[in-house]
């Protein structure tokens, strides 16, 4: 049972850097289910792509796993002997999603590494959800070939993302928007304010269209948004 994210419930003289460690590992459900619109729809739904999209004696990737629960709507919707590589840089997040999908008596390659170290070979589905906009920008273009690369035909990749917009009011817009959908979840100003704080350096949200170009240059082909509710936005690509 996860307990309530009271992570930034009091002022902070300093606010450092977010980190995936103990302290949000055990809040992790209660934040991301507060703090992002649709996540739920988006895990339920990366199972029944993942369904669709398998390709027998392939293997299916979650890169940026954190508590498995993107992996384990995989592994529902997925035959029992299906590959399912799940990878973390987090080593508490690892250590916690290694306890929740035993539970559920799940097969999956659990790993603790850098998505950028990983060897992409025979995929016919990789999920990133809410994970790139983590990796340095200058990094992103080579991460998203090498996937590419490593998919066969046919296969499916869902990326999930907070957005940017060109547009400079529906950036006020929607990051309003957003702020009043934690407030309605119970956040206070000061946690929305404190959590901004220290994010805003290590998560580097982009544009559609900027997704959208990388993609097509990495060579997939049908490419568009299958969800979005304010910033936050999951677009489905197909190799």
């Amino acid at each position: 049972m996860s307990e309530r994210d009271n992570i930034y419930a009091n002022p902070l003289g300093q606010v450092a850097d977010f980190r995936f460690d103990e302290n949000v590992v055990k809040v992790f459900p209660d934040m991301i289910n507060r703090s992002v619109p649709g996540y739920q729809t988006i895990v339920a739904m990366t199972g029944v792509m993942a369904g669709r999209y398998y390709q027998a004696g392939s293997k299916c990737f979650d890169l940026g796993c954190s508590l498995g629960a993107s992996t384990l709507s995989m592994c529902r919707a997925l035959p029992d002997d299906a590959k399912v590589v799940a990878v973390d840089n987090s080593a508490a997040m690892i250590d916690r999603c290694t306890e929740l999908l035993a539970a559920e008596r799940v097969n999956v390659d659990l790993r603790h590494a850098n998505i950028q170290d990983v060897e992409f070979v025979n995929a016919s589905v990789v999920v990133m959800n809410f994970t790139l906009q983590f990796i340095p920008p200058a990094q992103r273009e080579d991460l998203i070939m090498r996937i590419a690369d490593g998919m066969l035909p046919g296969g499916v990749m869902i990326l999930s993302e907070k957005i940017a917009f060109s547009d400079p009011h529906l950036q006020t817009l929607n990051n309003d928007l957003h702020h009043s959908f934690k407030r309605q979840n119970g956040y206070s100003d000061m946690e929305i304010s404190q959590k901004r704080s220290a994010i805003e350096n290590i998560m580097i949200p982009e544009t559609l269209n900027v997704h959208r170009e990388r993609m097509l240059a990495a060579g997939f082909t049908s490419i568009d948004v299958w969800f979005q509710c304010f910033n936050f936005a999951s677009i489905v690509a197909i190799k």
